[in-house]
């Protein structure tokens, strides 16, 4: 089990640990760079990570000040990592909670918003037409961060603000 390290806030500086396995946790650089593209929505705002892995982004979200944040990941061993993590910086409360499901799956059947969408799915499973799904949970006058292979995908009702490339990943930035 390899480790990384939380880039800011509260938790700055902290490890917590990956899952290992085909997880590939996105790395410090692109991390920082996403949350400082973010900085203003970050601070009481109810977050969603979906595709979790390791838990780094919702982590990184919390260290930062949201309210609470909600980590999506079908993969058993990443979500006791997940949990491990969160028990390891204490933070285990009603202000983080693991779902361990498919996470178009849970985006397809739920009705909730979220004030920041975090989401960093596998590029090996990757589906351009399931990915708008993600579009449908972001709050009015809330962002959603995609990292994703390739061009910035359409996402239906919000509107692409920022959009940086990272070796091999695009991380866009999309507002309604």
């Amino acid at each position: 089990m390899n480790t990384i390290r939380i880039t800011s806030g509260l938790f700055k500086g902290r490890s917590i640990s990956t899952p290992g396995g085909k997880t590939h946790p996105m790395g410090e650089r692109e991390r920082l760079a996403l949350f400082n593209m973010i900085v203003d929505y970050v601070p009481g705002s109810r977050v969603l990570d979906a595709f979790s892995g390791s838990g780094a982004l919702g982590i990184e979200a919390l260290s930062r000040g949201s309210e609470s944040v909600v980590f999506i990941e079908n993969n058993h061993s990443a979500c006791q990592t997940i949990r491990k993590n969160l028990e390891k910086l204490g933070i285990i409360n009603s202000n983080a909670k693991i779902i361990e499901d498919d996470c178009y799956k849970i985006l397809a059947a739920t009705t909730e918003k979220w004030g920041v969408v975090l989401a960093d799915p596998p590029y090996d499973k990757y589906d351009e037409e399931k990915i708008k799904l993600l579009a449908s949970v972001v709050a009015d006058g809330g962002v959603l961060v995609l990292s994703h292979p390739g061009e910035s995908p359409e996402m239906p009702g919000l509107k692409l603000m920022k959009s940086r490339n990272y070796a091999n990943a695009t991380i866009s930035v999309f507002v309604k």
